[in-house]
């Protein structure tokens, strides 16, 4: 079995945390060992999809003193990146001596209105960065999107999470994507929006308890950032939880995917910069 220490994504690999790290979470699991258990606590998932900027947000998280942070890595919790049965995660959260529970919801996106309410009080941060960088992330990360792509088109279920409650306009537009030609850069496009819509699909965008953050505003100003988070997660965030962001300004642009992809991307985009 793997170990449960969480891992840090740089390039698209996994590497161990860094020893400061490490030794700082050894105290926060040692602390809350020694206290006893809160009585008021908060589950929080943290969202959006793959190469979106979530594991900068679970390292955040994971540097504030109150929380308990089960990363997609951790097998505790997870099974090949995808969540273990509920009966499990409530075992988890019953053990738990944090006053906030974080637990990674990348694979299970179709599935959260539903966990929240499982497990009220519960909150959703979502992580939305830009499709072209998203899809340049993937494409160094990961591959077989256009084989993805044509699976889904056929049958929802055929490629594993990834169809999981996508709705039938959703694989309308999937379906004329797929005929009117894909390479791997428009299929991994695609696979943003058809994962992303999700959060329209569940009616989150008037939702309270989901708090949508913008990886490129995460990198431009992590101090406000951060702060709104800890103000909507009701979460004290140390100075050092904010340090795990190195403010930089985000490249985009540059990656060429099919026009009929780019104009439902571009429209979905629209829907998240009206809220």
């Amino acid at each position: 079995m793997r170990s449960s220490e969480p891992l840090a994504r740089t390039g698209g690999k996994d590497r161990p945390l860094a020893l400061a790290d490490r030794l700082y979470r050894l105290c926060k699991q040692t602390g809350q060992r020694l206290r006893s258990r809160p009585v008021d606590r908060r589950r929080v998932f943290v969202a959006g999809v793959q190469r979106s900027g979530t594991n900068l947000l679970m390292q955040v998280l994971d540097r504030a003193w109150d929380t308990d942070v089960y990363h997609e890595t951790d097998p505790r919790a997870f099974h090949r990146y995808e969540m273990r049965p509920q009966l499990v995660i409530e075992a988890l959260m019953a053990r738990s001596r944090a006053p906030v529970f974080v637990l990674k919801s990348l694979c299970e996106l179709q599935d959260l209105g539903d966990l929240m309410r499982r497990h009220a009080p519960a909150r959703t941060l979502w992580m939305l960065r830009g499709y072209e960088e998203v899809t340049r992330s993937m494409l160094a990360s990961f591959g077989n999107f256009v084989r993805q792509a044509h699976r889904l088109a056929e049958d929802k279920a055929g490629s594993e999470w990834r169809g999981r409650g996508m709705s039938d306009a959703t694989q309308k537009i999937l379906r004329e994507a797929v005929e009117d030609g894909l390479d791997e850069a428009s299929a991994a496009a695609l696979m943003w929006y058809y994962r992303n819509v999700l959060f329209f699909e569940q009616g989150f965008a008037g939702d309270p308890g989901v708090r949508l953050v913008r990886y490129e505003s995460l990198l431009a100003d992590p101090q406000l950032e951060c702060c709104r988070i800890a103000t909507f997660l009701g979460l004290p965030l140390s100075p050092r939880a904010v340090a795990a962001i190195t403010p930089r300004a985000v490249v985009s642009g540059g990656v060429e995917v099919s026009p009929l992809v780019r104009r439902h991307c571009d429209a979905l985009m629209r829907r998240f910069a009206a809220l």
